[in-house]
């Protein structure tokens, strides 16, 4: 009884902003598939300290090719980064696939982001966040999902029966790290493709989901990075994405490294590739956010 009440005492301690697991789905929604999932869709809510409306805030979509999430190297550990820096962070658990594709494919890991999205931005009040600073984040195939909801826009329906559905897709900005973005060219990374679109794809789903075909001018800023030497996800992606942007005049900012591989999250024991995350919040502050 002793022990039970000092672990109880301890709790009673913790820092008043841990983060909360928010469910994206009601129980009642079928989006499980039995014998594979674990645990429904959630996202995990990392606020910064403070209470000051207006904050900016960031949903972060981790890596694993679709198939696992790095999710603290790729997830918590940058959701507390941003909150030394003033801004909320929500990480992603995004459905998954398998080599045996039990799993689930494209349009489940879509809808999954842009419900979360929508989720943030109707509980903006309670979060003390301004839902037009709102914006998405993602590494390797996290980066690809989060390009699908920077490309592949969804306007709110004023007439809509779900309240969610009224709300509007499209991140404040967009940052990139090492993402997958082609679907349909050699530097394309096969296992992802073949987790989110199965083993044969309709050409014209793979085209869809290359998303630098997607870019249009109503894309919002994107900050990018990938190393020259990724052997896993070419930093042709990365540059295949610049280019779009920049045909399509929006404002972007990329960082290629020499070094890095792939998967270096935030590389906190290497000088060069450890910047990476202020000159983030650094190009954050100069859009505004």
């Amino acid at each position: 009884m002793r022990s039970i009440f000092f672990i109880l005492l301890f709790m009673s301690q913790l820092p008043s902003d841990a983060q909360q697991r928010i469910f994206i789905y009601p129980s009642s929604e079928a989006v499980m598939n039995k014998g594979f999932d674990t645990v429904a869709p959630f996202m995990d809510y990392y606020p910064a300290p403070g209470t000051a409306a207006g904050k900016t805030a960031v949903l972060i979509c981790p890596g694993g090719g679709y198939s696992h999430l790095a999710f603290d190297k790729e997830g918590v550990l940058p959701a507390k980064f941003f909150n030394e820096n003033g801004i909320d962070a929500f990480v992603l658990r995004y459905r998954l696939n398998n080599a045996k594709q039990e799993g689930h494919r494209y349009p489940d890991q879509y809808n999954d982001v842009t419900r979360a999205m929508r989720i943030i931005r109707s509980r903006a009040g309670e979060f003390h966040i301004d839902p037009a600073k709102t914006g998405v984040m993602g590494f390797s195939a996290g980066g690809h999902l989060a390009s699908t909801i920077t490309t592949l826009l969804q306007e709110g329906d004023p007439a809509a029966a779900d309240p969610l559905l009224r709300i509007a897709t499209r991140p404040a900005f967009s940052i990139l790290i090492y993402p997958v973005i082609t679907m349909d060219t050699a530097f394309a990374h096969r296992g992802s493709r073949n987790m989110l679109l199965g083993p044969a794809p309709d050409e014209s789903l793979v085209k869809a989901l290359s998303t630098e075909t997607r870019v249009t001018a109503a894309t919002p800023p994107v900050f990018l990075v990938h190393s020259d030497d990724d052997k896993g996800v070419p930093p042709m992606n990365s540059i295949a994405f610049y280019t779009a942007l920049k045909k399509n005049k929006v404002p972007a900012t990329m960082y290629i490294y020499d070094h890095g591989g792939h998967g270096f999250g935030m590389a906190p024991a290497d000088p060069l590739l450890s910047q990476w995350p202020t000159l983030c919040v650094q190009w954050l502050r100069r859009l505004g956010f």
